[in-house]
């Protein structure tokens, strides 16, 4: 129903307004009684043998929905009815930002894709955790940034702002230093600012987790149009940081191959026309690491087959975004019982 009456009627109006409309009307029915256990016998697949055990947290399943989509942690309750077994919330940033200019978010309808160049808009990390002491169970990933006023030189001081004001209420960090949408933000995956970075974050993790004597995970999420030689640069990171494992991938300012009108836009692309590219780059971690860190895979997952391609290249987790977008929350449901067989 979602792919032959919901979407078209969606894809005829601003793809920011649509998005901004789906969120309330998803709020407001959840109101109602009975509306969320609906949702879920409609969506979930409960099943023991789906269950993941990553940098050592406990995965009801391994499908997650990945950061951008719930920026602000406004629906990652009514989003888990769907069928996800993690919430991946943010990129959030110390201080609130509008983000850029609007229009800024495009449909690449032809190539299964979108462009975006949103520029980490959001309510700012202590609007955040106001929702989130509301959490009553779902395993949440939050996903920092920096503002963009900050230069990169103090980039850190941000870094740390987010990570010490979510420690509380997240399972686990994700470093986004990948998005092609602040100014000079990916300069920050260079190896040397990336190694300062992590490295300040990981003391500040045992600092703040002296108590429990159980550092947080902390994952990087990283471009996929990083060389190989740079891919090289960041298994050797992650091995001198110590950190937890790799989101592999963010989207690409690649363009290659595209049919849709609005390919020239600027901005990060997702979809389709990433799957590949990021399906690789798992691969190559995988492989040239000995598989010696954890990877979620994200980037073009519009089917089961999809999933289980980025799977088998060497993720344990797997993130949806833009193919949920397009495909519906049945994708959620198509990818754990396609894994069940």
């Amino acid at each position: 129903m979602y792919k032959f009456l919901i979407r078209p009627i969606f894809f005829l109006f601003d793809p920011e307004r649509v998005h901004h409309f789906t969120f309330k009307f998803i709020k407001i029915i959840n109101k109602i009684p009975g509306v969320s256990f609906i949702i879920k016998s409609l969506y979930q697949v409960n099943d023991p043998r789906l269950e993941r055990e990553v940098f050592g947290l406990k995965f009801k399943n391994p499908v997650g929905l990945a950061a951008g989509f719930d920026k602000d942690a406004r629906l990652f309750t009514e989003l888990s009815n769907y069928g996800f077994g993690f919430i991946e919330i943010g990129t959030l940033t110390p201080k609130p930002q509008p983000g850029n200019p609007k229009k800024r978010l495009f449909r690449l309808k032809e190539d299964n894709g979108i462009i975006n160049r949103m520029g980490f808009n959001n309510g700012g990390v202590e609007e955040a955790v106001q929702r989130l002491k509301s959490n009553k169970g779902v395993l949440i990933g939050g996903n920092i940034g920096k503002n963009k006023v900050t230069p990169n030189e103090k980039a850190v001081d941000d870094y740390e702002i987010c990570f010490r004001t979510l420690f509380d209420y997240v399972d686990y960090f994700v470093v986004n230093v990948s998005s092609p949408n602040t100014p000079n933000l990916r300069e920050l995956q260079d190896k040397e600012p990336l190694t300062k970075l992590l490295a300040s974050l990981q003391q500040l993790n045992k600092e703040m987790s002296a108590s429990e004597n159980r550092l947080k995970p902390v994952l990087l999420k990283i471009a996929p149009d990083l060389t190989d030689e740079q891919l090289m640069d960041i298994i050797e990171i992650v091995k001198d940081t110590k950190i937890d494992g790799v989101i592999a991938t963010n989207t690409t300012i690649a363009r290659d191959g595209l049919k849709s009108a609005n390919k020239t836009e600027t901005g990060g692309l997702s979809g389709k026309p990433v799957t590949n590219r990021s399906t690789e780059v798992i691969r190559f971690l995988a492989e040239k690491s000995n598989k010696a860190f954890p990877i979620i895979g994200v980037g073009g997952i519009h089917s089961a087959a999809d999933a289980i391609e980025k799977l088998e290249a060497g993720a344990d987790l797997v993130q949806l975004y833009t193919g949920f977008i397009y495909e519906g929350p049945k994708l959620v449901k198509d990818i754990n019982k396609a894994l069940l067989k």
